[in-house]
Formats: C-alpha cells, structure tokens, sequence
C-alpha cells in the first residue's frame, strides 16, 4: 500500500514498539515509508479494515479476499541454481531453476518498487523444538498477511526476544508487485523464488496467504534432513494418556488430515506439518490451515467451532453483507475456502506442540476411482512405496487449475511440490524411524465407495473416524485380515461400526467387471509412477508395490 499522506493509520504510533535491533535497512531494505513491526491480531485486523483489506463478520472472524489467485501457484515457483545446494536439490517439475542473475535482477526491482511504501513485518519461528527451530522474517504488504503469519507461526514471548530477533531466512511478499517475465526469467508475473544462498524468499503478483506457510515449509524440508531430521506434511495427534503414542496423519490437501486429526478423544499436535527427531514428533507451526468448504458442525465440531470467533481469517469465504453471516457450502470464489487460526482455539490441542514418537502412522489418499479399500495395514516396505507414491485425487482447487472434478495424481512423499531433496532421502529416514520404533503402517482412503466419481459417493467421515479409532486403539489387532491380490496389502474383515460391504470396495459395486478394470488401471498408473523412482530406491521397496 502506497504511502497514506494525510491520515494517520491505527497502528502508526506503535509501529516500532517491537522493531529488533536488527532491522530491514540491515538487510538492504530501504527507504520506506514505515515498518509496522510486530503488531499484535487486534491491531491487525484494525490496520487491515482500515486500509479495505477485509471485513469483520458473525462471530469476530476476519474475512479477506485474495483476487485472482485463490490457490498455490505450482507452476510459478522457482529455486536459484547455486553452488553449495545444487547437488541436493532434486531438479524438475518442483524445483525450477533459475539463475543466480535472474533472481538478483528480480530481487533489486523489487526493492525498489517498496520504497515509499508501507510494509508489516513479523519475527516468528519454525518449528517447536528449540534444538531445530528456524527464525524467520515474514515482510509483507498486507496487514491481513501479517495477522495469517501470527496465526500459523510460533511467536516470541517478550518485548527482549523481539528485540534481539535475528533471522536465519527471510519472506517478502508483494501481492501488488509483478514480474516481467522477458526480463525475470519467470513463467508468468507472478512467482515465488526461494534461494538458499541469500537466505531469502521473494513473492509477487498473488495475495493466496497459502505462499507464505509453503515457502517456509519448502526450507524446512531442505534443511532438517541435512541434520537427520524427518520433515513430514502431516498431521499429529497423541494419546492423552501416553505421549508415546502418537498418530502421523499423511496426506494433501483435501485427503483429511486436519479433520481427522482434531479428534475430541485424543490430543492435537499439529494440522499439516511436523518433524520428527530423535525427541519425537514436533510442529513446524502455530496454527491451523483448514479448507472450510461445506464444512459440518456435526461431524467437524472443533474446526466448525473456530469459525465464530475473533482471531480466525476466514480466506475467500462468502458472507451476507447485511447480517454478516458466512456461508460455508458457497464455493463461488473457490472450493478451496480457508480458515487460519492459532492452534490454541483447538480446545486439547497440545500447547508444547510437541510430544513423543508415533505409534501409527497413517497414510490418507482420496481415491477418486473408488477401488482403494477404506482401511488397509501396510508393511514397512509397503508403507515406503505408497510414501514415496504420493496418490491421492486433487480436489477443489487446491491448486491453480483444478476445478471440482477430482483430478487423480501422484505426489511424492504426499507432498512433492515442497521436497526439495529426491524422495528417497525422506522415505529413507522414515524407514529408519519406523523400525527403530516399531511403528504399524495403515493406509486410509477417504475417497469414493461404491463406484468411482459421480457414481458412488465419498465414504462417510462417520466410518473412517470407526476405521481410525479401531487402528489406533489397537482393536484392528487381532481381526481377520486378508491380502489383497493387487497391491499386497491388508485388508480387515471386521471392524466396530463399519459395515462389511464398505470395508471390501469390490462388493459394493453394482459392475464387477468395471470395478476389476478400474483397479487394474490404478495398479499400472502405480507402476508407470514409479518408473522415475527407481534408480535411486531399493529393490525391495519397488517390490513392494501392486502386481499387475
């Protein structure tokens, strides 16, 4: 936002009460109107009214728009081609390279479209545990931005941390600033460019608050595994009776890992990403990122919860104007309707945000074909080829690009777009930690049963709350399993609540021979995946996948 000349913004005279001693002109940012620095979610949302950012509704939720880009820009996304990581960064469709040149030219036309300008800044962390957590700088243009990194970050706890605040990377997101691609080296005018070397990440030309929290979980995944350090996009929730039994909740967006993980019975870690060291599991964030779209106070009752309250940023949700109640089942912006709040309005969330080693793990996929069983118990080896896999149906825009259909997909270590190093760095820690810990492996599918997209229907969450909960408290023990002839694994033949016709997906298919074609269709969509893995992966782990 251009400097405002003749009136005083909320927040203006305590923008510098949290400034740290290290400031922007430190780091070459210069010349600007003012730094609101550190300001606090009152503050916030007052400054982002006040400048028309957003609007207040039913309850005391923050309502902000994000224009053209409601999703990740996957296709904008670019990292520098530098000397000291060019040898761990797996190049290709993730990972684009750019020039060192580029960058510089791009960074230095940036800088100079700030001066004059009003920025927020936020000194946060990443990441729980204080032996590997990361201080980061997050600069942005919008006031609501700076509320969406308060609400998903780790703050620091007194006035003497803010101001002795010295960051390891740095964030600076310009919605209002576009690339020139002829001249950047960009896909488009807009872009997302992360450099190691720098220690700097530059974002333009999109207002989706998503860009933020996936940059700094992109440096968290090239940094930690360098220290042995397990990053994982997964949700964790732990036994309130025994910190040692943890559950990891693996999946993309849309596949249910904040829904299933903000379970009343057991308590929340985290929602989307987590570490896992040595001390056991830790969050890589302060809050929760949760797709809202038709949203259930039945079945979703702490998720639903957080949306009437001061404090949550409801992103791209519609609202009436005249009583400003919102309306989750609108999808007009977008499927991919948000809500960002700090952890702590998930009532036994953890506050610590971290606790001991997993005791299951659990593997989500959203099975658009409508063949994968609800619930199957994997081998190590299994659990590895289904990790590196990634499978999953996109759903509801998640990305630029996709519309309402599912749009069925691979994505390495159910989250390529933020590995940075090859797939089988991360799959070989975790191999490591599942058998120092003797962890059980489950896939889950919360797709469709009884026929694929548009003929059955997605399997109730009603059913896979009985499946997890049966898994998890160890009830799925001792029933009757049997292989499955395809992909090997372990399907139960009984559980508590479920009925049987919806545990086996063969038998709920009106068309035998389609549901056979369709599963074998699966299985080599599988294996032609997995081609591009191989050279780097065990043979017993490709071994481990369907047989066709």
């Amino acid at each position: 936002m251009k400097t405002l000349v003749t009136v005083n913004t909320p927040a203006e005279s305590i923008a510098r009460v949290r400034k740290a001693d290290y400031s922007l002109s430190d780091q070459g940012i210069k010349n600007l109107h003012l730094a609101y620095w550190n300001l606090t979610t009152e503050a916030l949302t007052e400054e982002a009214i006040f400048r028309n950012e957003g609007s207040l509704v039913s309850g005391g939720p923050l309502v902000a728009n994000t224009g053209k880009h409601t999703a990740r820009s996957a296709n904008d996304k670019f990292v520098v081609r530098e000397t000291d990581s060019e040898g761990n960064v797996w190049w290709g469709v993730y990972n684009r390279p750019t020039s060192p040149e580029n960058f510089k030219v791009l960074y230095h036309r940036m800088l100079a479209f700030l001066q004059g300008h009003d920025v927020f800044v936020q000194d946060v962390y990443a990441g729980a545990d204080e032996a590997f957590r990361m201080p980061v700088r997050i600069v942005t243009e919008l006031a609501w931005h700076s509320h969406f990194v308060r609400n998903m970050f780790i703050l620091p706890q007194s006035l003497e941390e803010y101001k002795s605040f010295v960051p390891e990377f740095t964030i600076i997101d310009m919605p209002s600033f576009k690339a020139t691609p002829e001249m950047d080296g960009t896909s488009s005018e807009t872009f997302i460019c992360l450099s190691f070397e720098k220690k700097l990440i530059i974002i333009g030309n999109t207002a989706y608050a998503g860009e933020i929290k996936k940059s700094v979980f992109t440096v968290l995944n090239y940094l930690l595994p360098l220290s042995g350090v397990l990053p994982m996009h997964c949700s964790a929730n732990v036994n309130p009776e025994n910190s040692d039994d943890v559950a990891l909740f693996f999946g993309l967006s849309g596949t249910g890992k904040t829904t299933l993980s903000a379970d009343s019975t057991r308590r929340l870690i985290g929602d989307d990403e987590h570490g896992w060291s040595d001390n056991g599991i830790f969050n890589f964030e302060g809050g929760c990122y949760a797709k809202v779209i038709g949203l259930s106070e039945t079945a979703e009752p702490e998720i639903y919860a957080t949306t009437q309250r001061f404090g949550t940023i409801l992103e791209n949700v519609v609202f009436d104007p005249a009583t400003r109640l919102v309306d989750l089942n609108d999808g007009s912006l977008t499927e991919n309707t948000r809500a960002s709040y700090p952890l702590e309005f998930i009532a036994n969330a953890v506050p610590e945000k971290k606790a001991g080693h997993p005791k299951n793990i659990i593997l989500l996929t959203c099975d658009a074909s409508g063949v994968m069983p609800p619930i199957s118990r994997l081998t190590p080896n299994q659990a590895l080829y289904q990790f590196i896999s990634g499978y999953t149906s996109k759903v509801g825009g998640t990305e630029v690009g996709l519309g309402k259909e599912p749009d069925p997909t691979f994505s390495a270590c159910f989250g390529g777009p933020f590995m940075v190093h090859h797939p089988y760095r991360y799959a070989e820690l975790l191999k490591q930690k599942i058998e120092k810990y003797g962890v059980t492996c489950w896939l889950v599918n919360t797709g469709w049963v009884g026929g694929a997209f548009g003929v059955g229907k997605r399997i109730s969450i009603k059913y896979t709350r009985s499946l997890l909960n049966a898994a998890l408290s160890g009830k799925l023990a001792n029933v009757q399993y049997k292989k499955d002839p395809v992909f090997g694994f372990e399907i139960p033949e009984a559980c508590p609540g479920v009925p049987v016709e919806v545990l086996d997906p063969a038998t709920s298919w009106n068309d035998k021979a389609e549901y056979d074609k369709r599963y074998k269709d699966l299985a080599l969509r599988f294996k032609k995946n997995f081609e591009k893995f191989a050279e780097h992966t065990p043979q017993e782990v490709i071994d481990a996948g369907p047989k066709v």
